[in-house]
This record gives C-alpha cells, sequence and structure tokens, in this order.
C-alpha cells in the first residue's frame, strides 16, 4: 500500500536569468564577441547597435571608464519596457553608407599558407624513387607520427595495420628499412622511436670527425641516465674526461631538439592575451577602465517591436496570432535580459577589479611583487558585498594591463604568512626572495631546499622546509641536484 505524505522544503533556485549572467561572466574578453555573434544569430529581436550606426564618428573599442555606467540597474523581475532598450535614431540601410576608404580598410589581411609538418614529411617522401611498397609503408609510418615527430605504436601494430587497411603484406625489416628512410628526413630526429634515438639521429647528422661529438653520441648512448640526473662525477670519471671536456660536451647534446615535430609549429603558437582592465598611473594616482569589448552597443529591433505592437492590435481568437505574439515576445524578453546581463557583467567586472586594485594600491603604483600584500577571495567578496564564487569567476580569466605587463587577476591573491615581528606578509613575497636567492647562486653548488630555509629564516620568514619545497615546485624550479651546472 502506497504511503502519502507532504514533505515541505526550502530550496535555491537560479533564474534563467541568473544562469545566463554566470556564464557571460566567467568569459573572458577574448570570447565574448564569439558569444554576441551567437546569440545575435540566435536571436533576430537583438541588434548590434555598432553596425547600425557605422556612419557615426566613434573609436573602436573605446576603454570604459567606471564613472560610465549606472550603478542603479533594473533588476530582472522588473516589468519589461522595451522602449529602455529602443535607440531614437532611424535605421540605417546595413549595406549602404561605405565610401571607397572605408572598403579599403574592411579588406582581410592576407594569411600566409604554410605546409603542415606532416605535409613537409610527405612532400619529402614523394621525391624519393621508391616501389609502390615501399611508398604505402612510408605513408603508413609518416602518418602514424605523433605531434612531437616520434613513432610511438609498435612496428608489428604497423604490420597489422597495413595488412587490415592498405591490404599490404609487409615484413618487419622492409617496415625498419623504410623508418630508416624516413629518419633521415627533415627536421633532424623525426621518426624516432624514444628521446635517445631522437638525440642519436640528430648527433649522427653532424661532424662524426669532431671528437666532442663522439663523446657527446656516447653520452646520449651509454650515459643517459647519468645525464638526465646530472651525475656529471660519474660520467667524467667513465669517458676520462676534465670539466671544461664535459661542459663542451653538454652544451652540444642541449643544442638538440628533443621534440623535432614542433619545430615547424613554433612560430604559430604564440598566446594572444586580451586584456579585461587597464591601470594606468597618473602622477600616483591610479586609474581603471574596462576594455570596450565588454561594453558592446546592443539594442533591441525596432522591427520587432513593431510586428510586437501589430500582433498585439490584431484578432486575439486566431491561435496561430496567438502563437505569432507569444514567439516574438519571447524573443523581445531574451535580447532585454541578455543586455541585462551585459550591463551586469560590466558592473560586477569594474567593481571587483576596483576592489582588488585599491586593496593591491601599492603593488599596482610600482609593479614590485614584495608589495603584494596578503589577500584571498574572501576580502574581495566582502569589500564588493558579493559572492565568493562570482569573485572567483572574475579573477580565474581575466587579465589587467598595467605599466609593467599584463596579469591575470588570480596572480594578485596569495595566503598569509606571519613574520618573527608578527607581522603578515603575502607568500608572494616569500616567492620572490626564493626566486633571487635561486637566481643568484653558484651553479656549480646550487642552494639545497635546506639552505633555502635558513636563509628565508635569517631573513625573518620563519617557515619550514617542506614550505619551501611547495613554493619552489610551484615555481616549477627543479631541486638542487637538477640546477647543477658545470
Amino acid at each position: 500500500m502506497l504511503k502519502q505524505t507532504l514533505q515541505q522544503k526550502l530550496l535555491q533556485k537560479l533564474s534563467p536569468q541568473q544562469i545566463q549572467f554566470i556564464k557571460l561572466l566567467q568569459v573572458p574578453t577574448a570570447s565574448l564577441d564569439t558569444r554576441i555573434k551567437e546569440e545575435l544569430e540566435e536571436n533576430p529581436a537583438l541588434e548590434d547597435g555598432s553596425l547600425a550606426n557605422m556612419n557615426d564618428p566613434v573609436e573602436d573599442y573605446p576603454d570604459k571608464d567606471p564613472d560610465d555606467f549606472d550603478s542603479n540597474e533594473e533588476s530582472y523581475d522588473e516589468e519589461f519596457s522595451v522602449e529602455d532598450y529602443i535607440q531614437e535614431d532611424d535605421y540605417k540601410d546595413y549595406g549602404a553608407g561605405f565610401s571607397g576608404d572605408d572598403e579599403e580598410d574592411r579588406k582581410e589581411m592576407p594569411i600566409a599558407i604554410q605546409d603542415s609538418f606532416f605535409e613537409k614529411l610527405q612532400n619529402q617522401l614523394d621525391l624519393l624513387a621508391l616501389t609502390d611498397k615501399q611508398y604505402i609503408i612510408g605513408n603508413q609510418l609518416i602518418g602514424s607520427l605523433d605531434d612531437d615527430g616520434y613513432l610511438r605504436r609498435p612496428i608489428l601494430s604497423l604490420i597489422d595495420d597495413l595488412a587490415f587497411s592498405q591490404n599490404v603484406i609487409a615484413e618487419e625489416n622492409e617496415v625498419l628499412d623504410m623508418l630508416q628512410v624516413i629518419q633521415e628526413f627533415e627536421p633532424a630526429g623525426i621518426g624516432a622511436r624514444d628521446l635517445q634515438e631522437c638525440l642519436l639521429i640528430q648527433l649522427k647528422k653532424r661532424d662524426l670527425n669532431n671528437p666532442i661529438l663522439k663523446k657527446a653520441i656516447a653520452v646520449v648512448q651509454d650515459y643517459l641516465e647519468e645525464f638526465t640526473k646530472k651525475h656529471y662525477d660519474k660520467i667524467e670519471k667513465q669517458l676520462d674526461v676534465n670539466s671544461e671536456e664535459l661542459k663542451d660536451i653538454i652544451n652540444e647534446i642541449l643544442k638538440l631538439n628533443p621534440k623535432p615535430g614542433d619545430s615547424s609549429l613554433v612560430a604559430g603558437k604564440q598566446l594572444h592575451i586580451i586584456p579585461d582592465f587597464h591601470i594606468s598611473n597618473n602622477d600616483g594616482t591610479l586609474h581603471l577602465t574596462l576594455n570596450g569589448r565588454n561594453a558592446p552597443e546592443l539594442r533591441v529591433s525596432r522591427s520587432y517591436q513593431e510586428m510586437f505592437e501589430h500582433y498585439e492590435k490584431a484578432e486575439k481568437n486566431d491561435k496561430k496570432m496567438k502563437e505569432a505574439v507569444q514567439f516574438v515576445k519571447q524573443k523581445l524578453d531574451s535580447a532585454k535580459w541578455f543586455i541585462d546581463a551585459i550591463k551586469q557583467r560590466q558592473q560586477t567586472l569594474l567593481k571587483t577589479m576596483n576592489a582588488i586594485m585599491e586593496f593591491q594600491y601599492e603593488y599596482f603604483l610600482s609593479g614590485d611583487e614584495r608589495l603584494l600584500k596578503p589577500m584571498i577571495l574572501k576580502d574581495i567578496a566582502d569589500k564588493i558585498e558579493m559572492d565568493i564564487s562570482t569573485v572567483s569567476r572574475v579573477a580565474n580569466s581575466k587579465y589587467v594591463q598595467t605599466e609593467f605587463g599584463t596579469f591575470l587577476l588570480k596572480s594578485f591573491f596569495s595566503e598569509a604568512i606571519q613574520t618573527e615581528s608578527g607581522e603578515e606578509v603575502s607568500n608572494k613575497e616569500v616567492k620572490k626572495i626564493l626566486e633571487e636567492c635561486i637566481s643568484n647562486e653558484d651553479k656549480r653548488k646550487p642552494l639545497a631546499d635546506e639552505k633555502l630555509t635558513d636563509i628565508l629564516k635569517d631573513k625573518g620568514y620563519n617557515i619550514a622546509r617542506r614550505t619551501v619545497a611547495k613554493y619552489r615546485e610551484a615555481m616549477n624550479i627543479p631541486v638542487a641536484r637538477l640546477r647543477k651546472e658545470l
């Protein structure tokens, strides 16, 4: 027998508008244009006001000052008034009004066409006089290389692939012969099956009459583990060389490329960061502006508003007319909500960044990391009276451009460390001192973590050795033995 009960619960749910705002808040400036274009394509009731006013003399993506925004925006729960979002300007033809100069400015920049890594290998294969079977095997080998240029698949697996996909029965020695051919291709080291083979291929392509190169081959071939762990004293003893000769040998090995497949892609792998904020120093007074891309000129379509007014006056008994009214009203509401979300995003970004700037004012004046104060997400959340998750979404994906570099907001947050005098300082200050100590150390006798701990204690920072090791690893600095140089 079923038992029916009544239960009262208090649940907190986000409205669709709040969810939309949260998603927009964590979108960085570089991706905001794409997100707005998607919304413009999906919602015909939303328009880009900058396109409609292209003849107006406005600056592309001007920075927005915090004072430009009204802090008292209408909430999502207020009744929708579409007139607030419709500009009084008459419509202009989107396709008209372009002069010859404008057309010249709008021409796209030519893009250089370059062969890919695999296309370059394929071109070298095409130049060889090969039988059909050799050519198919070579093609299969090139297609099996990874992005680093290595062949990490077993030879027997390649033989199976040739049999099942190419209907070619190949022997192991035939595949290995073609692999040797491909290993002669450029860039040097391509087609290797591990790091050792990659380095050996590159070394053997150089002047083998050079005694230093011969010993470099011996190091890679017989003492690679000692080399990677920097046990230089063992290598000196085994090769019977002095420290100066070993230094020349190590330098030759360090010139080699451990990932030859990446060599043709280095130029294209450039990280492009678009700052969300700009901080300028005007005679000791900091001035914060928001990147204009965060403040697009969006508005509700006048034609959709007129369509809605027309449908409202039409006969209400018609089912199709009711559906049309509902559809247009939905698109108008959606456009209004998106514009509101964009405006709220602008205000939240400015409010959060302004609080961070005020908190770290001395740092932003000079750029000295030692002046960074201990600051956690809760400090800023309390200051702007918002949730910690909101501050986290802003800090994790937004950048600020200053006079001394462009930084992720997350980098300004740090935990506090207490000195012997009782003063609280940022762990950024400790990391800066560690970095300076390591950069100024004698590379022949690098400082161990215990010694670094003693140096910090002498400076008044009483922290444990394991904390020093944690900070060193966070800065991607290896242990003392691996920092040793000849």
